[in-house]
């Protein structure tokens, strides 16, 4: 008897049709001898709709009220699955986070995992049933709820495969793996058979949206196996593993665009020692992420900072920064939210240069300005203007050769009879 966590996000429980469907393929995995754990996300786009809800009565709505809110969306989809499944004759149970055991940090709206209980969910596959968990959430040290950012219940089953230590964790999507780029993109994009747990990571940051990072960071720290999948045909999907020498052969892996970015710039900023570690220090403790970061060359004294949040966290970002512009003499602030983040990754560029070079040779050939780089041993990421990011995602991955394959032609057959010499 095998152990699996499978995860099936909004598009695949998005109304009661596919949640017949998702419920049979549940009850197939049961009923062929396996226990199996459920964790679903919200609807369709019912956390969009409750996020326009609530700020359509404030432009600002308090964070933990939105977690109360939009914590309810997976309630509602775990409760509704386990219908489709009863109406089957399976026995099944669905659970909130905190019925789960699931115990987070106490930030809201991005809270992180500390630690699970799974006592209570042992109990019930113990005793036969499929357990349905709410994805995308938990609960704090006060007791209320919290949930984990966006994507946030690909975190929540790879976390309890881990402390179920379960035989795989299974996300199924609507895609039918992870491919080379954003097949919506590039048409010609390819599905990866594996793909080391560092790449994914990578990719997961870059803006790829088949994996929550976290999920995938879970999953390398706690050895789960990882798999990804089409939740709507029954086939092999990719796999997420350790990496081996068979992957160093291909140079780059993927290529990930992120249009959800913002760069904020503070102007006129002394060039003195300690005063990009109070900018970088008042972010962390609003928990903002940064992700690229520039300092221009100093010039009569002061220079330019500029780094990269999220676009969503424009209007917080100005409030913890706007105070230090005076507190450190900086000139002024800006932000521009019409920017992207496009990167490359690869564990392969750990052994082959000139990576950035072609990249670089590629977009300028396309009239494309670079605007921020940054790199890692296995990534490299360029900030450009947003409208530009899916023609260079699809320039770069013509220029890096890596589309699916044009199958090669059977050579043609001898005539039966030839004339002899």
């Amino acid at each position: 008897m095998a152990l699996y966590v499978q995860k099936y996000g909004g598009s695949s429980v998005a109304d009661a049709e596919c949640m017949r469907r998702v419920a049979k393929r549940i009850y197939d995995t049961q009923r062929a001898g396996n226990q199996v754990v459920v964790v679903v996300s919200a609807m369709g786009d019912t956390t969009d709709d409750l996020i326009a809800l609530a700020k359509q009565v404030n432009p600002e709505p308090n964070e933990r009220e939105m977690d109360s809110l939009m914590a309810t969306g997976e309630m509602a989809s775990s409760a509704v699955l386990t219908m489709a499944l009863h109406a089957l004759g399976a026995k099944a149970i669905s659970m909130t986070g905190h019925q789960a055991g699931i115990r987070v940090d106490g930030t809201h709206l991005k809270a992180k995992i500390e630690a699970i209980n799974p006592k209570r969910i042992q109990k019930h596959l113990d005793q036969g049933q499929v357990v349905v968990v709410a994805g995308f959430q938990g609960t704090n040290p006060s007791e209320d709820i919290a949930t984990l950012g966006r994507g946030g219940s690909d975190t929540t089953a790879v976390a309890l495969a881990a402390a179920l230590k379960a035989d795989r964790c299974q996300i199924l999507k609507d895609v039918d793996g992870v491919f080379t780029a954003n097949p919506r993109v590039v048409p010609a994009a390819r599905k990866l058979d594996e793909i080391a747990y560092e790449e994914m990571l990578e990719l997961a940051s870059c803006g790829a949206e088949v994996l929550q990072s976290r999920a995938v960071e879970f999953a390398k720290n706690y050895g789960v196996v990882l798999e990804v999948l089409s939740s709507f045909v029954v086939k092999p999907g990719t796999l997420v593993r350790e990496e081996d020498e068979k992957m160093e052969q291909m140079i780059i892996r993927g290529i990930a665009a992120d249009k959800n970015q913002a760069k904020a710039t503070l102007l006129g900023v002394p060039d003195t020692p300690g005063v990009a570690a109070r900018i970088f220090k008042a972010l962390a403790a609003a928990n903002l992420n940064v992700d690229m970061i520039v300092q221009n060359v100093s010039a009569a004294g002061v220079t330019d900072v500029s780094f990269t949040v999220a676009k969503d966290d424009i209007a917080k970002t100005k409030r913890v920064i706007e105070p230090l512009v005076k507190s450190v003499q900086a000139a002024g602030l800006n932000f521009d939210g019409d920017i992207a983040k496009v990167s490359l990754v690869g564990v392969g560029m750990k052994s082959h240069s000139g990576v950035a070079y072609r990249m670089f040779d590629v977009l300028a050939k396309h009239k494309i300005n670079i605007e921020m780089i940054s790199t890692s041993e296995i990534k490299i990421s360029v900030a450009i203007r947003a409208q530009d990011a899916d023609q260079a995602v699809r320039s770069l991955h013509q220029a890096f050769g890596m589309g699916a394959k044009a199958k090669k032609k059977a050579p043609a057959k001898k005539k039966a009879a030839q004339k002899k010499k």
